[in-house]
């Protein structure tokens, strides 16, 4: 069913320079954060934390990540929580971001496609090391299609609208 939606990702970027992507995880992502690093040596990893298993908030890492996407540090991130529900609502909270829970590789080149998304939230406890490496591939090597969905991104950037 799935398999009429797949397109060939193309890197949305200029391929001669390293693309620089933000990262950030609360104590339940940390070895998925690491394993997302190891396996995508090409780009340029901006870790946020954390590092450990000790418990910390989930939020004050999303908005560490919206922050750094913000101000253009990176241009797209990766936030994972156990179930990637809480960090994308925290980085969500920031009207420059676009943040969006992808489940699978379809999800994750429709996030791009059609939202523009900056961020792709992840759950850890959620989604298996393989997955995840496909869904955050598709993630960045996905290009925003405009168009149509211009105007739609642009409404959910505006200030003030609900």
């Amino acid at each position: 069913m799935f398999e009429a939606l797949a397109s060939t990702p193309q890197k949305p970027y200029n391929t001669s320079m390293t693309l620089k992507v933000a990262i950030a995880c609360d104590h339940g992502g940390v070895v998925l954060k690491e394993y997302l690093k190891s396996s995508f040596t090409d780009y340029e990893w901006i870790d946020l934390g954390t590092n450990g298993s000790d418990s910390v908030d989930y939020p004050d890492y999303g908005y560490k990540l919206a922050e750094v996407i913000k101000t253009g540090e990176a241009e797209y991130g990766v936030a994972i929580c156990g179930s990637g529900i809480g960090i994308s609502i925290a980085a969500n909270r920031y009207k420059e971001i676009r943040a969006a829970l992808c489940n699978n590789a379809t999800m994750a080149r429709l996030s791009r496609e059609h939202n523009d998304a900056n961020i792709v939230c992840l759950g850890a406890r959620l989604t298996g090391d393989l997955l995840a490496k496909e869904i955050v591939e598709t993630f960045l090597t996905t290009n925003f299609e405009g168009g149509r969905h211009e105007r739609r991104r642009d409404k959910l950037t505006q200030k003030g609208q609900p």
